[in-house]
């Protein structure tokens, strides 16, 4: 989401709960304590919108070298950030699917996961067409791979993920940077050919696995960590006090050690290094751009693996990557919770975070009719992202009055209505 995937997740499959109400959606609701805090999930919502955000700065917004003082920080927290923040929350919303504090089994887990496979080639098929236009900045696609991939694990408890999304996070950038030097052009052109969604869009299955902008190898990691987190109970005191200290810690130890082992240019975003993603959109690389993660980048030294910049794609990187998307979502959980006034203000910004599936695709096709420029080195005002903003805010406003669901939630809930024949 580039990376800017981002779906992405909400647009993740982003989740489809009514509108922010001191309620629980029937969707969202799990067998969990009594009397659970509202905070909870109108905070992921809040995330979720944060997350829809941040791609728009990434994809309207000027790019990072035409920004300076504090622009240029939130040019560069949005980039990857934005992306990994929503494929954590993907992971996420796949156990309010699967159950929240336990997970669902019989008949009611066989169609939790039947819903989850029907949203994963939905997703698939809908990156695909618009990656035809787009290019693989489009997220969509990869959401739908790691919706697949997550399926033998949504029963998992909360330890168990954390510690896969750990192990992940230590070998996969490893095994991705030896995997991308052996997967030489030849090969490349070999699969592709045989490969009928690189055919269709171009980006096929490696692409989606391994050398896309947002490969599912190493973006793993941060959908079992939302998954995790989905398992814990985010309306408690103690359980948000220790997430906030992993956050912290995860993000200062990862970006410190890359620091000190690769030098002061280690956190530097490689953004707009890249070539371009193609897709007559002509939207910029984001951060999913990488060399690590890109084909386009086979040469690259194994020096890189100690970097941490957006996205390096390498086990720096990831953690402190996952630190910063576990304190935006506690944070935001947290402010929901014990802040009142504040979640009424928020409002229409967490209605955003409610139909994130809708505000993603619907940013990608307002600027194609608008025909504005994205984050291109001509792009200099920051009055079109506002007014981006602006805009989705409005309409998320005024559509969750009437709708519990944003229009493309209401298709996808809607596909997966047949997952309820499953016996």
């Amino acid at each position: 989401m580039s990376q800017t995937p981002m779906t992405p997740q909400g647009t993740s499959a982003p989740r489809e709960n009514s509108p922010p109400q001191p309620r629980t959606s029937p969707e969202s609701a799990a067998p969990a304590s009594p009397g659970p805090s509202t905070g909870r999930l109108v905070g992921v919502d809040l995330a979720r919108a944060l997350a829809v955000f941040g791609m728009y700065v990434v994809h309207i917004g000027p790019p990072l070298s035409a920004t300076t003082g504090v622009a240029s920080w939130i040019r560069y927290l949005a980039d990857g950030h934005s992306s990994v923040l929503f494929a954590t929350l993907a992971g996420f919303s796949l156990m309010l699917i699967a159950g929240r504090r336990e997970p669902k089994t019989g008949l009611a887990g066989r169609q939790a996961k039947a819903r989850i496979a029907i949203r994963a080639l939905v997703l698939l098929a809908l990156g695909t067409a618009m990656a035809t236009e787009y290019g693989g900045v489009i997220i969509l696609g990869f959401y739908g791979v790691y919706f697949l991939l997550a399926l033998p694990l949504v029963r998992l408890r909360a330890r168990t993920l954390a510690i896969t999304a750990a192990a992940l996070a230590l070998v996969t950038p490893q095994l991705a940077f030896v995997l991308n030097a052996l997967v030489t052009d030849p090969i490349r052109q070999s699969i592709n050919a045989y490969d009928p969604l690189h055919r269709l869009s171009n980006v096929g299955v490696l692409d989606l696995l391994l050398s896309g902008f947002y490969p599912a190898l190493t973006w793993m990691s941060f959908v079992i960590t939302g998954m995790a987190l989905g398992r814990l109970d985010l309306s408690s005191g103690t359980v948000q006090r220790r997430l906030a200290a992993l956050g912290a810690a995860l993000t200062v130890a990862a970006y410190g050690m890359s620091l000190l082992l690769a030098g002061k240019g280690a956190l530097r975003s490689m953004a707009e290094d890249g070539p371009s993603s193609g897709g007559s959109g002509s939207l910029p690389l984001d951060s999913g751009s990488v060399p690590l993660d890109s084909g386009s980048f086979p040469d690259m030294p194994a020096s890189s693996l100690l970097t941490a910049g957006p996205h390096s794609g390498t086990t720096f990187d990831i953690i402190g990557s996952a630190g910063v998307a576990i304190l935006v979502i506690v944070g935001a959980t947290v402010a929901m919770d014990r802040l009142p006034r504040l979640r009424r203000l928020a409002k229409p910004v967490i209605a955003v975070g409610t139909m994130s599936l809708t505000a993603y695709v619907g940013h990608f096709l307002a600027q194609s009719a608008l025909s504005l420029p994205a984050g291109t080195s001509t792009q200099q005002s920051w009055a079109p992202l506002l007014m981006f903003i602006l805009g989705a805010t409005l309409f998320a406003a005024v559509w969750s009055r009437f709708f519990r669901r944003g229009p493309l939630e209401y298709l996808l809930h809607a596909a997966t209505n047949s997952a309820k024949h499953i016996r």
